[in-house]
């Protein structure tokens, strides 16, 4: 972005009538979701009270961040009393700031936000990005290695993309806004500070201050800080401020909605073309009703306009990410004034949507956490709900948060299986969705997915799944459609996923999670190998395999060469396949070749499935009782053996399983004709 896109359009707008005040307390207002607010004097003056920490915690949680780890709160302790001693010093106490000023849904938090005005009327706001760092190693890419071992994004970078967020989300009513940022490295040097402007030549209006600059006199640091021309704001306009509603563009949403439609993953055939004319014709009328009065909540219906909830049921690989995705993109083109929006519990789908989108800055609040589904419904009159059945409950009900949605938000499509919960307290039904709509007066219309466009589009490959855990097992004979094979240890299934890597396909293993996972250190070569399997080959001597876990972040190695992708993009990033992916990282994705190792959680015995639980180092299911664990384990291995688009290679590692096995598959290592 150039320094000329900083200020919005619509330049004749400027501050209206101030509101009335709001009360002077640094307690966050209504509608803002932020740790504290008020003037720079303000919280300055609170900022030694042992309370005014314990207070930010409150309204972090309070405004749907969730709960602050340690960390979080150390960085607050640390950088907040430089920043503020540094804008006392450059006569700045009467300006209004945010802390972790969160953007819509939550999307993004800005660790301070600055807001006074400008000679001309206009809203001047100020990102302010704030880092402990002392030193970094700068990459390509708009990277840098901390010294702590951890590649995160450049702080330049970083901050313009926060900034971007209030061009391309303020409504056209809204006042006009003069947009600015800075960076503060308060432990940093100057040399550093140079070494990072030097490496963001693209941002030249973006300045970095170090710890040198902060002792700069008044002036000199009011302009680094680039509020040099900025007073404060009447107090109804701080009220202005904060009842705007921030919203996308329509060329934001005609953007990413091109962006998306022209994705090849997310191409529509057979009944999932069928499905989106359906759901298209059936939610024009809705999406066309007038909109809400101004001031009421964007999901809010207008009178009799109606409503529709429509649920779209389907198994593995029938396409319904695709199908979401697809309709997002028609809402974005055909109703932007619905401000759609897309959600799911999955953070793994979010985090490859965020990564299909990432060349927009302003894209990443279309897709909101699903912890924030409750703003999300005040917002927006469309929302898309996928992988719904990862949804936790609550009180053994639907949880809230989708009530609220389905509730009042006019259009609601949810996707879900049924059969792909694998947590326990998660999960929602068609029927629960279909009994609810009833009794809050909503029209339902059920769809059902029933093509399969993975696995080689073989019905008969993922009916064969769906017999070998829920039915009757039955022999594989579908070798000629799909290639799946039964491996006699690991090291024959590792070598099947680096020669289809080598063929330049995608491959990656998964297994259940029996083995420990160790958090790998920062700066280390090598990643933990907490999966370790001893197999006993017809030679009679025993060999033992080891492998690494995912990463849970992006790992590079002292040399800023890449370790290993972040978990949530280990199945399509550079490097995931050497490591072992488990469902969390799997679910929802696809790839050519898929390796499975099912583990000692789940066992064939007595002509039956066997749950394990205490084999399970999932914290959150090894103390159920076999019968609570057998239900998940049992969906758990079905989502890992339907993520190949072409090739499943599966390992058990308990003989008499894998004896089982062997009875159903074609012979116990992959065929020469099938090897890629």
């Amino acid at each position: 972005m150039s320094t000329a896109d900083t200020t919005t359009p619509h330049g004749d707008i400027s501050l209206p009538a101030p509101l009335p005040a709001p009360r002077k307390e640094f307690d966050t207002p209504a509608g803002v979701a932020c740790a504290a607010a008020g003037s720079v004097g303000e919280i300055a003056s609170l900022m030694g009270s042992p309370a005014f920490i314990g207070r930010c915690v409150a309204r972090y949680r309070a405004s749907g961040f969730g709960e602050p780890d340690e960390g979080e709160v150390r960085s607050w302790c640390a950088s907040w009393p430089p920043l503020f001693e540094a804008l006392l010093r450059a006569g700045l106490s009467d300006l209004q700031v945010y802390l972790e000023y969160g953007t819509p849904g939550g999307g993004r938090r800005l660790d301070a936000l600055l807001v006074g005005a400008a000679p001309d009327g206009s809203l001047v706001l100020v990102v302010v990005e704030l880092k402990q760092w002392q030193t970094c190693q700068i990459l390509n890419g708009g990277r840098v290695l901390r010294s702590d071992g951890l590649v995160t994004a450049h702080p330049v970078h970083q901050v313009a993309a926060y900034r971007s967020f209030f061009q391309y989300w303020r409504p056209e009513t809204a006042p006009r806004l003069d947009l600015r940022a800075v960076v503060v490295l308060h432990n940093a040097s100057a040399e550093q500070g140079a070494a990072l402007v030097s490496a963001a030549a693209g941002f030249a209006d973006i300045p970095v201050l170090t710890s040198d600059d902060l002792a700069a006199p008044r002036e000199a640091l009011s302009r680094m800080l680039r509020c040099q021309d900025v007073r404060p704001m009447a107090a109804g306009h701080v009220a202005t401020f904060e009842a705007i509603r921030w919203s996308p563009s329509a060329g934001l949403l005609d953007h990413v909605g091109t962006l998306l439609a022209g994705k090849p993953a997310f191409a529509l055939v057979g009944d999932q073309q069928d499905a989106f004319v359906r759901i298209r014709d059936k939610t024009t009328s809705i999406l066309r009703s007038p909109l809400p009065p101004q001031g009421a909540p964007h999901g809010t219906q207008a009178a009799g306009a109606g409503g529709a909830i429509i649920t779209v049921r389907g198994g593995p690989g029938s396409g319904k990410s695709a199908l979401a995705v697809r309709l997002l993109s028609h809402f974005m083109h055909a109703h932007p004034q619905a401000a759609p929006a897309f959600v799911t519990p999955s953070g793994t789908l979010r985090a490859h949507l965020l990564d299909a989108t990432s060349g927009h800055p302003g894209a990443r609040e279309l897709f909101p956490p699903a912890s924030s589904l409750r703003s999300t419904a005040q917002r927006s009159r469309a929302v898309v709900i996928d992988e719904a059945q990862r949804m936790k409950r609550s009180g053994g009900r639907m949880a809230s948060e989708l009530a609220a949605v389905l509730q009042h938000v006019p259009l609601v499509v949810v996707f879900l299986d049924e059969r792909q919960v694998i947590r326990p307290n998660e999960g929602v039904t068609v029927e629960e969705i279909a009994t609810f709509a009833r009794a809050t007066g909503r029209t339902h219309h059920a769809l059902e997915l029933t093509g399969s466009f993975r696995c080689q589009g073989s019905k008969t490959y993922t009916d064969w799944v769906e017999a070998l855990f829920y039915g009757a097992p039955a022999p594989w004979t579908g070798r000629a459609v799909y290639d799946l094979a039964l491996c006699e240890d690991p090291h024959t299934l590792q070598e099947g996923v680096e020669r289809a890597t080598a063929a330049d396909r995608s491959a990656r293993i998964t297994a259940g999670f029996c083995w420990p996972w160790t958090p790998a250190k920062r700066n280390a070569s090598t990643l933990p190998q907490d999966i370790r399997i001893t197999t006993t080959p017809s030679t009679g001597q025993p060999r033992l395999w080891q492998a690494a876990w995912n990463a849970s972040e992006q790992l590079t190695t002292p040399d800023g060469e890449p370790l290993a992708p972040a978990s949530q993009l280990w199945a399509s990033h550079t490097g995931g396949h050497q490591q072992v992916g488990c469902v969390y990282t799997a679910q929802g994705l696809e790839y050519h070749h898929s390796a499975v190792i099912i583990g000692p959680d789940l066992t064939w015995r007595d002509n039956q499935w066997t749950a394990h639980p205490g084999e399970s180092h999932d914290s959150r299911l090894k103390n159920l009782t076999p019968r609570e664990y057998l239900p998940l384990a049992l969906n758990t291995y079905r989502v890992l053996l339907t993520r190949g688009t072409h090739t499943t290679h599966i390992h058990a590692t308990d003989p008499e399983t894998h004896r089982h096995l062997t009875t159903l598959i074609n012979p116990s290592s992959p065929h020469p004709d099938n090897q890629p």
